[in-house]
């Protein structure tokens, strides 16, 4: 799905124009990228929890030459944790469960 799926899927339920929409959804990602490029957590109930974690610096391999060491400096990444009710309804599409 993309973002202008999305737009259109609600503007579609709230009779809304799909202009007024975009700009609501635009405003919400961006204040969420805000507040994500401050370190702060994000978290939206029933749905999951957006959070800035700092990766460990590490040692890799380049696979051309593996025996060469590649230092890995540490780094912000951004990591989420869907909720309970989102973590529930996707485990139902495991196959065979």
């Amino acid at each position: 799905m993309t973002k202008r799926d999305l737009v259109v899927e609600i503007a579609k339920d709230t009779g809304l124009t799909q202009e007024q929409v975009l700009d609501v959804v635009q405003r919400t990602l961006d204040r969420i990228s805000d507040a994500l490029t401050q370190g702060k957590t994000i978290e939206l109930r029933n749905f999951g929890v957006f959070e800035v974690k700092i990766r460990k610096a590490r040692i890799g391999r380049n696979p051309n030459s593996p025996e060469q060491d590649v230092p890995i400096p540490p780094r912000a990444v951004v990591k989420f944790k869907p909720g309970k009710e989102m973590r529930e309804a996707v485990l139902k599409l495991t196959p065979g469960a």
